[in-house]
């Protein structure tokens, strides 16, 4: 009798898990780059919803919008779905999650690079300024005519909070360094344009620009391939695009947006999951540089301790990185 007992326990904690399992569906809506923009949605895919489904054996359902209108679209089918949490990629989604965040007040949102005050809403930002500030000081340890360029996607603040930290970071090792900048354009298409990256790398290149920094998504494709062209240096951001270009890449901005979406879905699979406010700054790991086999040759060990000491001063707060984002200016 006891063995039944023990049997009939064990098949409701196992019903009881498989249900749990079933009500959790997690899921992801790309900007319109798609997954494979070798930057941010791809690291959103890789470190995020691909690493999920392998370590916990959970699909992540993903959409994939070919145009603006599709992004809430996407959102609401899932939703209706009962897919949960929902992961929006990108600044872009902010007035779709609001509006159908509201409209399925029980589904679990988040948002990647926004805030949108929901209750059901967990908003993820990170101190790109931050990470900036320390690939800004290595491309002025590495830079041999003082000037370093800055090539950016969209010119909205966010992308101004990128090339803010860059400057910050380039003058604080050379007070004296030179630092180009350029936007990409005025439409979210500004993240999706090699040929025009490769023309404002060329540009800065021409100006005596000799390691350039872009944050500026697929865009940035067409600045890593100019510098190599031009042999000159690069600057990766967002996911680690070191292995794009070896020998050219001095390092990426690391900015760990699938780290950010995998710990959203954990969360969630755990019952911990909370709307409300995340920010990632370097303390807590949502931004760095990336260092590994593709640029170990291009960054001394004497550069690595010095930026390191930086990092550990910004953590510290001995090192104050003015953020844009506080008040739309770069004075510092």
């Amino acid at each position: 009798m006891k063995a039944i007992l023990t049997l009939a326990a064990s098949a409701v904690l196992g019903m009881s898990a498989t249900a749990m399992a079933a009500d959790f569906a997690p899921a992801v809506v790309y900007d319109t780059a798609g997954k494979f923009d070798k930057s941010f949605n791809e690291a959103v895919f890789r470190n995020g919803a691909e690493k999920f489904a392998a370590d916990k054996g959970i699909r992540v359902r993903e959409f994939e919008p070919q145009n603006e209108e599709q992004r809430e679209q996407g959102l609401r089918r899932l939703a209706s779905r009962g897919q949960s949490p929902i992961v929006a990629v990108g600044f872009n989604f902010s007035s779709s999650v609001e509006k159908v965040a509201s409209e399925f007040p029980d589904v679990q949102f988040v948002i990647i690079d926004s805030v949108v005050d929901l209750p059901n809403v967990q908003s993820i930002v990170f101190a790109e300024h931050e990470g900036s500030f320390l690939v800004g000081a290595m491309a002025a340890m590495a830079s041999e005519s003082d000037k370093v360029g800055f090539v950016g996607g969209m010119d909205i603040p966010l992308i101004r909070k990128f090339a803010c930290g860059f400057e910050q970071g380039a003058k604080y090792v050379n007070a004296d360094a030179e630092v180009f900048q350029n936007m990409t354009g005025s439409t979210p298409a500004a993240f999706n344009d090699p040929a025009r990256g490769s023309e404002l790398a060329k540009s800065q290149i021409a100006k005596g620009a000799d390691v350039l920094f872009a944050a500026a998504g697929g865009t940035g494709i067409g600045v890593y391939q100019a510098a190599k062209d031009e042999g000159k240096l690069a600057i990766g951001v967002d996911s680690n695009q070191n292995f794009l270009q070896p020998g050219t890449m001095l390092t990426s901005m690391v900015k760990r947006v699938g780290v950010a979406a995998y710990g959203s879905w954990e969360e969630a699979q755990a019952g911990e999951w909370k709307g409300g406010l995340k920010v990632l700054d370097l303390a807590a790991g949502g931004v760095d540089y990336a260092l590994d086999s593709f640029n170990e040759s291009l960054v001394s060990a004497d550069m690595k301790s010095k930026v390191d000491a930086i990092k550990a001063d910004i953590i510290a707060g001995k090192i104050k990185v003015h953020d844009y984002m506080s008040d739309n200016t770069c004075n510092y």
